[in-house]
C-alpha cells in the first residue's frame, strides 16, 4: 500500500510540475517588433507638381523594412498629399507593393487622404483605393486596431458614431489580450491632455470620450502621425505617441520611421531617421532577431 501511495504521489507531482511549467511558458512570449510609418504624403515637397523626393524616401524606407523583416507594418495616414490625384495614389500603391509579401501592411487614412472635412465622395474614393478605413487583428496574444481619426476630428456625427460603436465592440473583445495597441492619423493630444485644440490635435471633448473608452479597455498606447515631428505624452495609463514623417519633415526629426518592440510586460519604441536605422533589432535580453 505504501509503495502504491508513493507512486501516486510521484505521478501527482509530475502532473503538477508539468502544469506549472506550461502555465509559465504561456506567460513567457518571445518579443517581436513591428514598424510604424506615417505621412509619406506623395506630392507634398513640390505642392502636387511631382513626387520624386517622396519616392526616393519611401524606396529607402522599403529597403530597410525588407531587410529588418518586422512582423508587420502600419502606415498611419496621409499616404498622398491630394486624395483626388490618381498619380499620387498609383505611386504610393506601386511602392508599397515592393514590401516583402510576407510582411503584412495596414493603413489608416489621414486628412489628406479623405479631406479635412471628409465627404461621402472622399470616403468612398478612399475605400475604393485602399479597401478599408479601419482594421482589427490579433497577433501573438495582443490586439491591434486602426481607425479613421478624420471622422473624429471633423466631428461628423453619423460616421463617427458608427465607428465609435465598432471600436467599442472590438475593444470589448480585448479582455484576454496581452496588450491593446491603437493606430490613427491625428494625435488626440501632443504634449498635454489639457492642451487647447489646434489643427494638429483633436478636441478636448473627444479626447475625454475616447480616452475613457481606452482606459476602460486597458489600451496601452495610441500611435499617430500628422505632426511631421515626434512627440510622446501620457494620460492616466495610456501613452500617446506621435511619429514623424517618412516623407517631408516639419520639425527636428529627419525622414524616418518608428520601430516598436513588444514584450510580454511592456512596449518600447524608438524613431530612426532613414540614415540611422539599426543593423539588427536587439531586445532587452540582447537576443538579436534572426529570420
Amino acid at each position: 500500500m505504501k509503495k502504491v501511495n508513493k507512486i501516486l504521489i510521484v505521478i501527482l507531482f509530475i502532473i503538477l510540475e508539468s502544469g506549472f511549467l506550461n502555465a509559465q511558458n504561456k506567460k513567457i512570449e518571445k518579443p517581436f517588433f513591428f514598424i510604424q510609418m506615417t505621412d509619406p504624403q506623395f506630392g507634398m515637397f513640390e505642392n502636387n507638381k511631382g513626387f520624386a523626393k517622396e519616392t526616393a524616401l519611401f524606396e529607402k524606407a522599403i529597403v530597410e523594412i525588407n531587410r529588418l523583416k518586422p512582423d508587420f507594418v502600419v502606415i498611419t495616414g496621409d499616404l498622398v498629399n491630394n486624395w483626388k490625384d490618381a498619380s499620387q495614389i498609383a505611386e504610393f500603391k506601386r511602392l508599397t507593393a515592393m514590401i516583402n509579401s510576407k510582411i503584412p501592411v495596414y493603413y489608416t487614412p489621414g486628412n489628406h487622404d479623405v479631406g479635412n472635412d471628409p465627404t461621402k465622395q472622399s470616403q468612398d474614393a478612399y475605400i475604393t483605393n485602399f479597401k478599408y478605413d479601419k482594421f482589427s487583428f490579433k497577433h501573438k496574444g495582443s490586439l491591434f486596431i486602426g481607425f479613421n481619426s478624420s471622422l473624429i476630428k471633423a466631428n461628423l456625427p453619423e460616421p463617427e458614431k458608427k465607428q465609435y460603436q465598432w471600436l467599442k465592440k472590438k475593444l470589448g473583445k480585448s479582455k484576454k489580450a496581452v496588450h491593446v495597441v491603437l493606430f490613427c492619423h491625428y494625435p488626440f493630444f501632443i504634449k498635454s491632455f489639457e492642451e487647447a485644440e489646434t489643427y494638429s490635435n483633436i478636441s478636448i471633448e473627444k479626447r475625454k470620450k475616447y480616452f475613457e473608452l481606452f482606459k476602460k479597455n486597458n489600451v496601452k498606447v495610441v500611435f499617430s502621425g500628422h505632426l511631421h515631428n515626434n512627440a510622446i505624452a501620457k494620460y492616466n495609463s495610456v501613452k500617446m505617441v506621435t511619429t514623424s514623417a517618412v516623407g517631408k519633415p516639419l520639425g527636428n526629426a529627419p525622414s524616418g520611421f518608428r520601430i516598436v518592440k513588444v514584450y510580454n510586460d511592456n512596449i518600447e519604441s524608438d524613431y530612426y531617421g532613414l540614415d540611422d536605422v539599426p543593423e539588427k533589432i536587439i531586445f532587452n535580453n540582447c537576443y538579436p532577431v534572426k529570420k
